[in-house]
């Protein structure tokens, strides 16, 4: 198949890319500085102003939101993929450094507190989204340290600090000015710098960035063996609950910690009282109007998810219920294993046969006899969805342990090219820019599988979906091609998984630059992704949080796929008992 993108639009990508994979190979530091003409070039439509003397809040918002707040204090960032390898790089002390953690990126970061920072790498697609992330946060800085090294920028500057907390309106206007914003923009900007936007600024303000990145190990072996590790991780913790995961069937369902547990455990049902004292005593104005808004329109229909979704803030103040809440969840067959030593991509394993059902979320039961989940032999394997290539790394594993794979599920976040941000796309054609295949197949999820679980928002399927190597690596070209050619539906992780699945079912490995036709698969295929972005319409990104509308698309979404599964199963289970009734009736007659 010929690429889809011209190629003039293609290549300062792809040159982006070349350059810092050339320059990582180095077995010293390389500075960010030398990326940033590539990255300037290729006109990316995540850092808009690249070029430009004026502060892209959007860019930086996003850079900030998606790198641990140590970042302004970190002179050089080293990627690797477990414990063992930074040891085995020189690192030894490093399970002494401080784990920190981003507000919207998942992934295992250590910071030793003298301008270090250590960061656990599942894939090449890690690379291609912190590299680039890292580039743009240093520009940006860069920027707002020289508009603030003005005269300007000093008096400014000297003013604020004889201000008592935020700036006041005048002295606001002045530093958007002088860093060439709208006055909203700032305000938008001085929110992420946390608490005490005034001492981030000076910080910027003292020291211009110039960062340092090193690859201390980044082979393909190197990963198979972090996937090796996380793998025996899940292992290991099911044998104290005897459990042989790699005998038993599975449903392999790639989706966040939160949603199939808070489902099947019956927690939140069990103290839904005590979460709504919670809710009520808190104080959280935005919480409280959430629940008495949801309570007058539409009663009780929709009340477990606003449940789910003050369980997390719950949760957050009083982390000691956190192992109460883990104790419920083994109680019913649901078993977390957490990657300590490598990437973090939590895994969850639940046993159909120890549910109590009378717990079970009302509407991933109904119309379903789930009383034969008692004799199931199947077990749902959830994993915290890993990044881009993390998805096919991590599938290959879970492929070549276990015998009997059901069905391979997959819900999570994208760009929407036609519709809204909290909308629902349902796709059924894939082009995948890591293979450069077009990946056709049957999608077993419909719109009227999700849509009665929607109190708003649209849901569309027959969607075309692009997987793309990385948030920053698109430009207006790029998309406005795919557009063109009914790709709306814009994300990381699909391509990577159907490549994975071509290779489970299939004797080689995945083809390149080839259409893929997958309707032979003999297991189920459900991909759900839920709008988060919409890269058209500048100002409304990523750089924005999911609403509570987004806990409403992501409890749809959770809820048509485990009803799938629930219907699946408890036919498959009818199937085998009945099979097993009648071998037995024909030995008695014989």
């Amino acid at each position: 198949m010929e690429r889809t993108v011209p190629k003039t639009m293609h290549d300062s990508i792809d040159l982006y890319m070349r350059t810092y994979y050339s320059l990582l190979r180095s077995t010293t530091t390389v500075d960010v500085g030398v990326l940033e003409r590539t990255h300037v070039g290729m006109n990316s439509s995540l850092h808009h102003y690249a070029t430009e003397s004026r502060v892209d809040t959007s860019a930086l918002i996003y850079s900030i939101s998606r790198l641990p707040a140590c970042i302004d204090e970190t002179d050089e960032i080293l990627m690797g993929q477990s414990i063992r390898t930074f040891q085995d790089a020189g690192y030894v002390d490093i399970q002494t450094w401080e784990q920190v953690r981003a507000v919207a990126r998942r992934r295992r970061s250590l910071y030793n507190r003298k301008g270090l920072m250590a960061v656990f790498i599942a894939s090449r697609s890690d690379i291609d989204d912190l590299v680039p992330m890292l580039t743009a946060y240093q520009i940006e800085w860069n920027k707002i340290h020289f508009a603030l090294n003005t005269s300007d920028g000093e008096v400014i500057l000297a003013e604020w600090a004889d201000q008592d907390g935020s700036p006041a309106d005048e002295w606001a206007q002045k530093l958007a000015i002088l860093l060439e914003l709208e006055t909203t923009d700032l305000r938008r900007l001085l929110k992420v710098f946390g608490q005490y936007p005034y001492q981030t600024l000076h910080k910027i303000k003292q020291k211009r960035k110039n960062m340092r990145i090193r690859m201390v190990a980044g082979s393909l072996a190197d990963y198979r063996r972090a996937t090796y590790t996380w793998w025996s991780g899940i292992q290991e913790q099911l044998t104290k609950s005897k459990m042989d995961i790699e005998r038993r069937p599975v449903y392999f369902v790639s989706s966040n910690t939160h949603a199939l547990p808070n489902m099947l455990s019956g927690y939140v049902r069990d103290h839904e009282e005590e979460l709504l004292h919670y809710v009520q005593t808190k104080r959280d104005e935005a919480l409280l109007r959430e629940y008495e808004r949801l309570h007058s329109q539409v009663g009780e229909v929709f009340k477990e998810n606003f449940l789910y979704f003050a369980l997390k803030s719950y949760l957050a103040d009083f982390p000691e219920k956190a192992v109460e809440l883990m104790q419920a969840e083994q109680r019913t067959g649901i078993y977390r294993s957490i990657s300590d030593f490598v990437f973090d991509v939590e895994a969850q394993v639940i046993d159909f046969s120890k549910l109590d059902v009378s717990k079970l979320d009302h509407r991933i039961c109904q119309g379903i006899d789930v009383s034969y989940l008692q004799y199931s032999d199947a077990i749902i394997l959830n994993i915290d969805y890993p990044l881009g290539l993390g998805a096919y790394e991590l599938l290959n594993r879970v492929s070549e342990h276990v015998w009997h794979l059901l069905g391979v599920y997959v819900m999570g976040k994208a760009a929407t090219l036609n519709a809204r941000i909290n909308d629902v796309m349902i796709p059924n054609v894939v082009h995948d820019e890591h293979s450069e295949n077009t990946y056709l197949f049957n999608n077993c999820f419909r719109a009227a599988d999700v849509s009665p679980y929607m109190l708003s928002g649209s849901v569309l399927d027959n969607q075309k979906a692009i997987s793309a190597a990385g948030t920053f690596l698109q430009n207006a070209g790029y998309m406005g091609v795919f557009y063109r050619e009914g790709f709306t539906d814009i994300e990381m992780e699909a391509g990577p998984y159907l490549s994975s699945i071509y290779e489970s079912f299939r004797p080689k490995r995945h083809p390149f630059n080839e259409v893929v036709n997958l309707y032979g698969v003999p297991f189920d295929i459900g991909f759900l992704h839920y709008a988060s972005d919409t890269p058209l319409y500048r100002g409304q990104d990523l750089s924005k949080s999911l609403s509570y509308q987004g806990v409403m698309a992501t409890y749809a979404t959770a809820i048509a796929i485990l009803r799938r599964i629930m219907l699946k199963e408890t036919e498959r289970t009818r199937n085998r008992i009945t099979d097993v009734h009648q071998v037995s009736l024909n030995a008695f007659e014989g």
